[in-house]
Order: structure tokens, then sequence, then C-alpha cells
């Protein structure tokens, strides 16, 4: 076994293991308050439905922790058996050594080494999300979201990869950053193209009804200075009772997008502050922000991987043929760096939380109250049977948004304080 291999199978023992400390220390937290929520948050839920919150975080967690373990097996054997340079070959084999060749055993890897993570999926939507009354859909339609996700990917990921590997080998010293640029093109174009070409590939998009609460979203987002092209409600109850609202795209492609699970558990007031708080996404420039993160990010990823197609021990540490290009730098960086980046994520949902403050306070400015938004987010807590009390540091790691208590203080605080 080479030094390498001894490394990445050190990093996934103790990725597991941090993980599963955070969930268990995640688990007393939420099992020591079991019994009565905190006292500000009484007035919205009641004890049959905090408890069952808590069973729902307990039950979510502890598969959680089964799901982690059997993936951490299942990557260490795929390593120390190096199945991968075996795939790699077998697919070379059959798809041919062509640029196109590459790029097809590139996905086809994708698709047969996702397959173990499927009944992971098939049991968290059919038997937790159903026994919380959060599942609507059916095995047909999951099947068929599965097919229709592969066939899209393969459409969309074999060109992208084709180009990137004509690079390397056409430009094998600058090819990372030529790579780069192709990526983020990609990307701000599938910010335009999703919303109007993919999304309604899954889900049924129409245009928000005339009536009063168009009305009163128009002149909201024209008094916060947004301009959108349309305002849209997915049908989201038809795969799941849980709730949400975005926007998306650029200039005149920008559009408002709501699941009909929202309007449904949601007052009108309630679903103006949630637009208000997406409208504050815009004008505090955090999308902007986001997407120089995702260009930064992504820019070191191609840097790293450049710098490791040219690293002889890389090829001979893993098991691949140094005359394979950089199929196995790709394939070796998408299946492991998760390694690396699950130690930033505190680092990036402090980030994210500081633009969902911002958002907040944006919100209760633009409405003159905090209290819509507090409602909306106490109501959206509630039916999606949210953890009122997480561990601080389990938080850190895995919320992207300020906990529920944490944004309601600090949405009362900016009130007192004006």
């Amino acid at each position: 076994m080479t030094l390498p291999v001894i490394v990445l199978l050190a990093l996934i023992a103790v990725k597991f293991a941090a993980s599963t400390w955070l969930d268990v220390l995640n688990m007393r937290c939420v099992r020591a308050h079991s019994g009565e929520g905190p006292a500000p948050f009484r007035k919205f839920t009641d004890l049959a439905a905090y408890k069952k919150a808590v069973a729902y975080t307990i039950d979510k967690t502890k598969f959680s922790i089964v799901e982690d373990a059997c993936m951490a097996v299942f990557l260490a054997v795929v390593l120390a058996l190096w199945i991968l340079p075996s795939m790699f070959d077998f697919g070379m084999d059959v798809f041919g050594v062509s640029i196109w060749g590459q790029a097809l055993t590139l996905i086809f890897m994708a698709i047969v080494l996702s397959l173990p993570e499927m009944p992971f999926e098939l049991y968290s939507q059919f038997v937790i999300e159903q026994e919380y009354g959060f599942n609507k859909s059916t095995f047909g339609l999951w099947i068929s979201d599965k097919i229709k996700g592969a066939i899209i990917g393969i459409i969309l990921g074999a060109p992208i990869l084709a180009l990137i590997l004509w690079f390397s080998q056409e430009l094998p010293n600058t090819w990372w950053i030529w790579g780069f640029v192709a990526v983020a093109l990609f990307q701000v174009l599938m910010i335009i193209v999703y919303p109007r070409l993919i999304l309604p590939i899954f889900n049924k998009v129409q245009d928000l009804p005339e009536g009063e609460l168009k009305t009163k979203l128009i002149e909201l987002a024209d008094k916060g200075g947004f301009k959108a092209s349309a305002i849209q409600v997915i049908d989201g109850s038809r795969r799941s009772s849980h709730s949400n609202a975005f926007f998306t795209g650029f200039g005149r492609f920008r559009r408002i997008m709501l699941y009909d699970t929202l309007i449904e558990q949601l007052s009108p007031a309630e679903i103006e502050a949630v637009l208000a708080h997406e409208i504050g996404h815009y004008k505090k420039g955090h999308i902007l922000k986001m997407m120089a993160m995702s260009f930064a990010m992504t820019f070191l990823t191609f840097a790293i991987m450049g710098w490791l197609s040219k690293s002889e021990w890389f090829y001979l540490g893993f098991g691949f043929c140094e005359a394979s290009g950089f199929g196995p730098v790709l394939l070796m960086y998408s299946m492991f760096s998760g390694l690396f980046t699950f130690w930033l994520t505190p680092l990036l949902n402090a980030f994210s939380r500081k633009n969902e403050y911002e958002a907040d306070r944006f919100a209760a400015s633009l409405c003159g109250s905090g209290e819509p938004l507090c409602a909306a987010l106490e109501k959206l807590h509630k039916e999606n049977l949210g953890n009122l009390t997480p561990h601080p540091l389990y938080s850190a790691f895995h919320y992207s948004h300020p906990t529920l208590v944490e944004r309601v203080a600090a949405i009362s605080g900016a009130l007192k304080r004006n």
C-alpha cells in the first residue's frame, strides 16, 4: 500500500470520527432540551409539535451516522483495492482513448460510483421523510428524476469535460487556467438557463396568478429597487411539503421563484417578508460576493489539479498510468476533496450567516417591521420540524443559516436599536 493511499485512508477515518462526534454532540444537546422548547418560542409551537421536531432531528442524525459509516467504508475499499484505476482502464477500453472517450469514461464512473448512495436516498425519502409527513413523491417519480438527471448530466457534462480534456492535451502548461475560464462561464450560463430550460423538466413552473398577493409582491420589489421579469410558482408539493423561495438569473432574466408550499403555509404579509429577505441578498451584493467566492474556489481547484497532473507521485501513488492524463486527477479530486473542504465549512458558513443577518435587517427595514419576517421564520421552522436547540459546534459545521433563536434575537435587537 502506497503512502498517498495510507494518508487518504487516515483522512477518511479522521473525518468520519469528527463528523460522528459532532452528530453525537448534537443529539445530546437536543435530548437535553427535549422536555420543553426555548421559552420565547412556546407561543408558536405546542409540546407535541416540539417533541415531533426533536424525534425528527434524532432520527435523521442516527441515519446520517450509519450513512457516513457506510460511505467511509466504501471510499476506503475503493481506495485500498485500487478499484478506481481498474474502472478507469475498463472505461477507456470500452469508450476509447479519444477526448470524447475519456469524457464518457469519467461520466460512466461518476454514475457507477454514485449507485451505493441510492439506497440511503431511498430510505431517507420513503421511510424517514414519509414517517414525518414530508414525502409526497412516488417511487416512479424518484426513478424518473434520477434518469432525467443522468441524461442532463451527460448532455451538459460530456462537452465541458471534453473541452477541458482538450485543453489539457493541447495546452499542457496552462490548461488549468483555460479550464477554469470554461467552467466559470458555464456556471454563469447555467444561472440563466436552469430556471428557463432545466427546472421545468422536473417541476411544473407557472406565473403567479393575478391577484392581491402578486400586486403586493410587485410593489414590494419596486420599493426595494428589484426588477424581476416574472414571479413564478414551483410545484414543490409534488415531491415534498418542505418550502422555499429564491430568485435566479441576471438583468432581464431575473425571476422570483416561490414554492407552492410556501404560499400555502404563510400569510401574504409573511410572504412579502420572505421576498424582502431575498431582495436583501441582491441589494447587499451577496449574490456577487458568493459568485466571486465560488470563482475563487474553482480557480484554486483547477490550480491544485494542474499541480497534481504534473506530479509523478500522484499517478504512481494511486495506481494510475501517468499517460492517463487529466482524467484520474479530476476523478480523485471529485471523490476525495471533501476530506479537506470539510474543515473549511465553519468559515464558509460564518460568511453565509453574516449575509443572512444582513438580509434579515434589510427585510425588516423594507417591510417597516421585523414581525412579519419573525412570524414567517417561526412558521417555516414549525412546518419543517426544524431543530430549535442545535449544539453550537454542530451548527458551525452544518448550518449555513443562523438558528431560529439567533435570527429572531438579531431582528428583535435591531428593531430595539432603531
